[in-house]
């Protein structure tokens, strides 16, 4: 029985991540499949898992050098730790098996896309934490 409340929507996400997009995903590599075989879709999804594997590890080491840096000077390494955040999540979605996920994760994990995606995050960020202080102020 569901309750008149409202459903969390951090709980919607997870019900869409965790049965629309790997539906999504097969239906892309079966139709991918089709067209240029099994082999070579199978191979595509490989490479991508090792590449991304590969990028993922040398963009993290250099996220922990430069964070690293940051606190030798004393400085708080806010936008370094949000890098090395993407950079852990954009693995994890180039291991998944799929084009979409590889496609988030390469640009998690590339340096030229992931300011894009760091602007967006950061902007959810402050429009969630907004949203709090007004719930508390009229509470």
């Amino acid at each position: 029985m569901v309750s008149s409340e409202r459903l969390n929507p951090m709980l919607v996400y997870l019900i869409i991540a965790f049965t629309a997009v790997p539906l999504i995903e097969l239906a892309i590599l079966i139709e991918v499949g089709q067209h240029i075989g099994v082999g070579p879709t199978l191979g595509l999804v490989i490479i991508t898992g090792v590449l991304g594997a590969f990028l993922a590890r040398s963009q993290g080491s250099m996220v922990l050098i430069r964070i690293r840096n940051e606190m030798n000077n004393g400085v708080m390494p806010g936008d370094s730790l949000i890098d090395g955040v993407m950079i852990l999540c954009g693995g994890i979605l180039l291991l998944t098996p799929g084009l979409l996920t590889d496609i988030l994760g390469f640009a998690m994990v590339l340096p030229f896309t992931r300011p894009w995606i760091k602007l967006f995050i950061k902007e959810k960020i402050q429009k969630m934490n907004k949203s709090k202080i007004q719930y508390r102020h009229y509470r």
